[in-house]
């Protein structure tokens, strides 16, 4: 069983940057593939970032170059850092941890937060 809670999230303006951060309880936290997705207002839930047990890491054409995932398997704890924000990356951010499967896909996931709400200003 792994829990996730993300943080971080909150009201900035266009340009501007925020660190997301997840943190996982579960002593088998560094054996997950951890991701980050979104979900917008009527939209549905999409992929952002992932990264691999062994910190190999893949994005979401729409955040390649703005959007930095990292994690921390001393603290369990993985993270989103978000530069350059458009207020189209608002919307309802999620970590997962998926165990197999293709990352892409949120159904493969196994664990999910309850989300943090990111809002960019114009």
């Amino acid at each position: 069983q792994v829990q996730l809670v993300e943080s971080g999230g909150e009201l900035v303006q266009a340009g501007g940057s925020l660190r997301l951060s997840c943190a996982a309880s579960g002593r088998t936290f560094s054996s997950y593939t951890m991701g980050w997705f979104r979900q917008a207002p009527g939209k549905e839930r999409t992929f952002v970032a992932a990264i691999t047990w062994s910190a190999n890491t893949d994005y979401a054409e729409s955040v390649k170059g703005r959007f930095t995932i990292s994690r921390d398997n001393a603290k369990n704890t993985v993270y989103l850092q978000m530069n350059s924000l458009k207020p189209e990356d608002r919307a309802v951010y999620y970590c997962a941890a998926l165990r197999r499967g293709n990352a892409y896909y949120p159904n493969n996931y196994d664990y999910w937060g309850q989300g943090t709400q990111v809002t960019v200003s114009s």
